[in-house]
């Protein structure tokens, strides 16, 4: 016999009823009081752990200190730290071959090369003006003869432009100006396609300057041309291999740091060579160096840390064109941005850009982003370190590391954290911590990627500068640094034009007349910047 559905057993009711209220306890539980917990101090793993060691995946391993004020200084360290499951062997320990038999390559995996080819070929469909170059000047081959040893970021852009030098008719050597920057899929299609290119991601010191030996030390093969970004090339050669300038017919030099170094080779009188400075051409400062940078700089910093820019105060360490860019981004997504200069006429234009300019020691306690983009060396430095709040980001948009005193943070009583790659945190004692990205090396290449577009102007004016200077007639180009020819900045640029479906007016007879000028150009004269 059933009982009444209506009729509960004895106690039963109470029951459910607390059930009930548990239940729904426990499901509201987000909506509770928050009670704040007390704080504990932060403890730290292995207190006693030496300072020069990094947690990896295996165990830790020591650091070696550099002793080179190059792109290099760093700890090696890092190098450890790649996306390749074979971490632990070293391409120099490795005996690899491409298809066809040659093994004049060091890279970190050969077997990535379909995959890095298809990267290049994505490069090629945004880079329509430096394929543009090759099909025209293919037939000539310009650069017949020309023996180049290139050291520059090794990306599907810039294989885009050393193997557009090859179908020119250049032999080429690469290795790499950054040991974070190096796309090792990319170098791997490079070395399957019969380049010999020496470079993968995460280089030791030791491995950086090796690589760049062995481009320049081969046996029956003598370099005639140099194309390098930062110079280090240049500095080993000179360095090590003095002898070879004599068969040198330039060198093409594209960063701020490495035209620096030119003009004090020039200044003591030891440049021996005519050099072209494609940084201070109107094509690179006014597109790679703004463009780039106001698109690259948020990419870097998401991607590492991110962040949200709204409301974020941000200190930008110079306003050239690279702090230009960068400051036009993070002000757009809402950042309060200061600048700090040297320079009265970029602070000037800094204020009338809507921006503060200040000294660094003004904000550094209440910033939550320190960007540095001078070229210059110890802009940050342990002072400012130690000012700084807990959880603050600090970056480097410039091509070497010696804008962040790094190096000052290798002490005992602070701690090192590796969180992601390419992130660090530096601990202090009480608990503070500073994020530092690409332990102070260019974040954009190293952390992220940037616009291939933009990059075919940069790539498409040192192709035409190796062309200038290979064929110019003995004595056009004496021992010193020049600028690109004004003519060859604009005709870069209209090979750009094409991509954006723009139309440029034509001067008629008497307006070229008026003005003076040719009505073909170049429209602006020598000077212009």
């Amino acid at each position: 016999m059933s009982m009444p559905d209506a009729m509960p057993l004895p106690g039963v009711g109470e029951e459910l009823k607390q059930a009930k209220e548990i239940e729904d306890a426990e499901k509201y539980s987000f909506m509770a009081t928050v009670t704040k917990a007390p704080k504990k101090q932060i403890q730290f793993a292995d207190d006693m752990q030496e300072f020069t060691k990094f947690p990896t995946k295996t165990g830790r391993r020591s650091l070696s200190r550099s002793i080179s004020q190059s792109s290099t200084d760093s700890y090696s360290s890092a190098a450890s730290y790649t996306d390749s499951s074979d971490d632990e062997v070293s391409p120099r320990e490795k005996q690899q071959t491409n298809s066809k038999g040659s093994s004049n390559f060091c890279v970190k995996n050969i077997k990535q090369a379909e995959f890095g080819r298809r990267e290049i070929e994505i490069a090629e469909q945004d880079m329509s003006a430096l394929i543009s170059l090759r099909k025209r000047a293919q037939g000539e081959k310009p650069l017949a003869g020309a023996k180049i040893v290139g050291c520059t970021h090794i990306t599907a852009q810039t294989a885009v432009l050393i193997e557009t030098l090859c179908a020119l008719g250049a032999q080429c050597r690469w290795s790499a100006c950054n040991i974070y920057s190096t796309q090792n899929e990319v170098a791997a299609a490079l070395a399957e396609a019969g380049v010999a290119v020496f470079a993968w991601k995460g280089e030791s010191e030791d491995d950086f300057w090796w690589c760049i030996d062995r481009c320049v030390n081969m046996d029956g093969w003598q370099a005639n041309m140099i194309l390098d970004d930062g110079g280090d090339l240049t500095h080993w050669v000179y360095k090590k291999y003095p002898n070879v300038f004599k068969k040198i017919r330039g060198i093409v030099e594209e960063s701020v740091t490495g035209v620096h170094r030119l003009y004090q080779l020039s200044k003591a009188g030891k440049l021996c060579v005519p050099a072209m400075n494609v940084n201070d051409s109107v094509t690179k400062q006014k597109f790679d160096n703004l463009y780039c940078c106001r698109e690259s700089i948020l990419d870097g910093l998401k991607r590492t840390t991110d962040v949200m820019f709204g409301g974020k105060q941000v200190v930008v360490c110079g306003y050239g064109e690279v702090g230009k860019g960068c400051c036009a981004a993070l002000k757009a997504l809402g950042a309060i941005v200061y600048i700090t200069e040297i320079d009265p006429i970029c602070a000037l234009q800094a204020c009338m850009d809507g921006f503060r300019v200040v000294k660094l020691n003004e904000v550094i306690r209440q910033v939550d982003v320190v960007i540095t983009c001078t070229g210059n060396k110890n802009v940050v430095t342990r002072e400012h370190l130690d000012r700084m709040k807990n959880s603050c980001i600090v970056c480097n948009m410039g091509h070497s590391n010696t804008e962040i005193d790094v190096t000052s943070l290798r002490t005992p009583e602070l701690t090192w954290e590796r969180v992601r790659s390419q992130v660090d945190h530096v601990i202090w004692p009480d608990g503070k911590r500073v994020v530092l990205l690409a332990e102070g090396r260019l974040l954009n290449l190293s952390c992220s990627t940037v616009p291939t577009f933009v990059l075919s102007i940069t790539a498409t004016t040192q192709a035409l500068a190796l062309i200038e200077l290979y064929n110019a007639p003995e004595g056009r180009y004496k021992q010193d640094v020049y600028l690109l020819p004004k003519k060859m900045d604009e005709y870069v640029a209209s090979l750009h034009l094409p991509s954006f479906d723009a139309h440029l007016t034509e001067l008629t007879d008497d307006q070229a007349k008026y003005l003076g000028l040719n009505k073909n150009g170049p429209f602006k004269p020598n000077y212009y910047r």
